[in-house]
């Protein structure tokens, strides 16, 4: 979000927390993109702000609940009010506990079995209630960018040709191994897991899809992978590499809001032109996700 609409972000969360109890003398911007995470206090509340209409807080609201219910590893709701997506001045607001962290980080062996647990708790509380989309209609978003010079203005021929090539090839090689699809997270990358007193936990369940548990393997360090049993290293391999295809998609996309995204997406291109083996996103610059 620009400086004007992180004002207007943080006036709609304080002002929500102030009429639920809750005192919000001052918020600290946790993370800033197409989304804005605040940690408000003296009431130590995580607060989620989102343009009201580019959201899917509802559904990640009832997700956590029932997640919660059968004791997955995920940040839970605010005990102290409604658990509801709020919403005031054009801004939907989710209001969340906040953890403190705790040293040292997770290790990629408490990671693993943590989202094997997640993804446990994914297939017992999945429903035809619940619907997500699938990992392709997140390829299919990609592809569009990529296809339309108006969404995706700076990037070159010669990598929008690259790119629509690689996200078709892969779509094709990934759904042609036929492997078992699940509901995920989507993007359980080292940002979106919180080291906690509790252990670790996965917040931001915004970007759920369904598809082989190697696509949410993808996102995460190379040693989760290593301690996730019966993984498929080919297609791990493979949804890696979508993975990078699909952020270098997101970080030319006009518009775009991720801090220094332009840098990211010349990265990605990079390592897509280079070849294998193809890198863990924690070994990029910074923590990269979706649009």
């Amino acid at each position: 979000m620009n400086t004007t609409d992180v004002a207007r972000a943080i006036a709609a969360a304080t002002s929500i927390a102030a009429s639920l109890d809750l005192p919000a003398d001052d918020a600290v911007v946790l993370h800033n993109s197409n989304k804005l995470a605040l940690r408000l206090t003296p009431c130590h509340v995580f607060a989620r702000v989102a343009p009201e209409g580019q959201e899917v807080a509802q559904f990640e609201v009832e997700l956590a609940q029932r997640l919660a219910e059968v004791g997955s590893p995920v940040g839970r709701l605010e005990p102290r009010v409604n658990q509801r997506v709020y919403r005031r001045n054009g801004f939907a607001v989710t209001l969340w506990t906040y953890y403190e962290p705790v040293t040292p980080p997770t290790s990629p062996a408490d990671y693993a079995t943590a989202l094997e647990r997640l993804h446990a708790g994914m297939r017992e509380v999945d429903g035809v209630d619940l619907p997500s989309p699938r990992f392709t209609d997140r390829i299919t978003e990609a592809e569009e960018v990529v296809a339309d010079p108006a969404r995706s203005p700076e990037l070159a021929d010669a990598d929008r040709t690259l790119l629509g090539g690689r996200l078709a090839s892969l779509r094709q090689t990934i759904v042609g191994r036929g492997a078992a699809e699940q509901l995920l997270h989507g993007e359980p990358h080292p940002g979106n897991v919180l080291s906690t007193e509790h252990g670790p936990l996965f917040i931001d369940l915004e970007t759920c899809c369904r598809g082989p548990v190697e696509f949410d393997l993808a996102h995460a360090p190379v040693a989760v992978g290593d301690h996730y049993p019966g993984v498929d290293q080919v297609l791990l391999d493979d949804c890696r590499q979508l993975v990078i295809a699909m952020i270098a998609t997101w970080r030319w996309e006009l518009g775009d809001q991720f801090p220094d995204g332009r840098r990211f997406g010349e990265e990605c291109l990079r390592l897509l032109r280079a070849g294998p083996p193809w890198p863990a996103l924690d070994t990029l610059p910074t923590q990269l996700d979706g649009p």
